[in-house]
């Protein structure tokens, strides 16, 4: 499973694919991440971190 900010969806779709591997459980935060402060990052960790878990050990 992978977690990576909403503009690269389409690249990380077709890396997985391109790795045999088009089934991965892949998550999207908001974008941008780069030179957000502590506080903003962990915001966009919150709205994810169940997607997340959800995709590493299952539903919750």
């Amino acid at each position: 499973m992978f977690v990576a900010s909403a503009p690269f969806a389409d690249g990380a779709d077709a890396q997985a694919r391109s790795l045999g591997m088009p089934g991965v459980a892949r998550v999207f935060t908001p974008h941008p991440v780069q030179d957000r402060t502590d506080e903003e990052m962990r915001a966009y960790a919150d709205l994810v971190v169940d997607e997340v878990l959800a995709a590493l050990v299952g539903p919750r």
